[in-house]
């Protein structure tokens, strides 16, 4: 089976972006660049969890700051999806805020999880994944409206270090419970 250049430009941007993630929480893991201590509180860890979940939740508002603008300048538009048809401009925008909100919603779990359950030396891994997530926005939003090829790099981004945190998170704490 021979792919399509699409596929093959989606293919590209999500290997960079495999590459990427797996690199944040290796070296992130490894090198603790935030140079934290091994023996902070809970308190400490959910504190860096929520800082990393800073980055996500300002995407979120700036996702859905930027639908009610349009709505509100643009009458086809200002009753909301529901009521009316929509502009192709609204319907990118609620494509972008949807996706960002799916988004948010597995980083800040995965930032939670990561920050309970992995050694507190580990923890520069959920800041660098918040870097990762908001230079990912920024590059799916631009590449949007050129298509798959132009926003898979900025999708993986955003989606495959906390994808893998989760991973990591609940791989370790089901190994913990078994032994």
């Amino acid at each position: 089976m021979s792919l399509t250049k699409a596929q093959s430009g989606i293919l590209s941007g999500m290997a960079a972006g495999a590459g990427c993630a797996l690199a944040i929480v290796i070296l992130g893991a490894w090198l603790n660049p935030f140079l934290f201590l091994p023996d902070l509180s809970i308190a400490a860890r959910l504190s860096t969890a929520v800082q990393a979940a800073l980055v996500p939740a300002i995407f979120l508002v700036v996702s859905v700051g930027r639908l009610a603008k349009h709505r509100f300048f643009t009458p086809e538009d200002i009753d909301g999806a529901g009521l009316s048809i929509g502009t192709d401009r609204a319907k990118l925008l609620q494509a972008l805020l949807q996706n960002t909100l799916e988004q948010f919603c597995i980083a800040v779990i995965a930032y939670l999880a990561w920050a309970v359950v992995m050694p507190s030396v580990w923890l520069s891994v959920a800041l660098l994944a918040a870097f990762a997530f908001g230079l990912g926005r920024i590059l799916f939003f631009i590449g949007y409206r050129r298509g798959g090829p132009s926003r898979a790099l900025g999708f993986t981004l955003t989606f495959y270090p906390s994808a893998i945190m989760l991973a990591v998170a609940a791989g370790a704490e089901l190994w913990r419970l078994a032994g």
